[in-house]
């Protein structure tokens, strides 16, 4: 190869470098669960979509009180976003807005630029992250169901197998204790699962997957934060 050649292939290494962004973490897409096998081991993994994700602001401490890197993807129809929203994208790439816009709270990289793409290698295979997400939404749900209570007796002539029981005293203190195991509303709340292991990185298909059950739904987001 010429030195020319090589000093082509120099300075497209060094834009392509300059293009995209390692962060601390990611945000991806859950697809659902599999297995994969090593060393007559089966190891169930989630599989999750990694969507391309563009910086699109810069937050510092003395503007904003705290610095963050703001991402975002997916882009919008025109007549779906407003003008706000597509004047804060427009630097970004998204001319008129974008489905999902969030934040990785982290010191600034150095070189960081808006308009640069997230890289996928931001995880590497073996790293330990912080997943949270949105945990499946249950309705109202029982005590059973929602606290794991142990239920009631199941012969024997018991009416109450699946009640609450007891939920207070007597005449002391007359009334039922802030934070007593009821039934209600179960899910649908942030959800963080911790030290959670990245098995493998596929970049050229867009893919992460970590060991273990991630929170929430099938195609909802996760926040993937390393340790």
């Amino acid at each position: 190869m010429s030195d020319k050649a090589e000093d082509r292939t120099e300075e497209n290494s060094q834009n392509q470098s300059a293009d995209v962004v390692k962060l601390d973490g990611v945000y991806a897409f859950k697809l659902g669960m599999s297995t994969l096998y090593h060393e007559g081991q089966a190891i169930p993994v989630t599989v999750l979509q990694f969507r391309p994700w563009f910086v699109s602001q810069l937050k510092n401490k003395e503007r904003d009180g705290y610095e963050a890197v703001q991402i975002a993807c997916s882009p919008k129809r025109a007549s779906r976003s407003n003008r706000a929203e597509k004047g804060h994208l427009k630097a970004s790439g998204f001319e008129n807005g974008a489905h999902y816009v969030r934040e990785i709270r982290q010191a600034l990289p150095e070189g960081v630029q808006v308009g640069q793409k997230v890289d996928i290698t931001s995880l590497a295979s073996g790293d330990l992250v912080d997943v949270t997400g949105l945990s499946k939404g249950r309705g109202f749900s029982g005590a059973v169901k929602r606290w794991n209570f142990g239920g009631g007796p199941a012969s024997h002539g018991s009416t109450t197998h699946r009640r609450t029981g007891s939920i207070g005293n007597n005449k002391e203190p007359g009334r039922v204790m802030p934070g007593r195991k009821m039934p209600g509303h179960f899910g649908n709340e942030t959800s963080t699962t911790a030290k959670m292991k990245v098995v493998e990185v596929l970049p050229e298909k867009g893919i992460l997957m970590v060991k273990g059950a991630v929170p929430g739904a099938r195609h909802s987001i996760v926040k993937l934060m390393k340790v």
